[in-house]
């Protein structure tokens, strides 16, 4: 029962990330004049989707001051290292962004850490 408040931090983290890269991919690109630089900022902040992500980093965020007082962080943190492997598969299914090679090598590599970092 403890892990699941890893595994919501990883979870709450990853959905964060992938909801603000999709609702800024949709709103374009960054404008180059600072006024409109703050304005589209300003907009996306308002954003349905991006308040979600937002309080999602909240959420996660609880999650982790949760997990904080069942591990040790030198236990703990390793774990939030599946969230890059989580976002790097999401980003390939819901933005077609490219799963190469070294990029899944750098996963494996993740994974083994991992692995290696939990065993005490």
């Amino acid at each position: 029962m403890n892990h699941l408040y890893i595994a919501l931090t990883i979870i709450f983290t990853v959905y964060g990330q992938v909801v603000i890269k999709w609702q800024v991919g949709i709103a374009g690109e960054l404008p180059s004049g600072s006024v409109e630089k703050g304005l589209f900022l300003f907009n996306l902040l308002f954003n349905p989707w991006i308040i979600s992500g937002f309080a999602a980093a909240f959420i996660a965020a609880l999650a982790w001051m949760a997990a904080m007082t069942k591990f040790e962080l030198s236990y703990a943190y390793p774990f939030m290292s599946l969230a890059f492997i989580f976002v790097l598969v999401l980003s390939g299914v819901f933005f077609q962004e490219p799963i190469t090679l070294p990029k899944m090598l750098g996963m494996v590599l993740i994974v083994a850490g991992i692995v290696v970092s939990s065993q005490g």
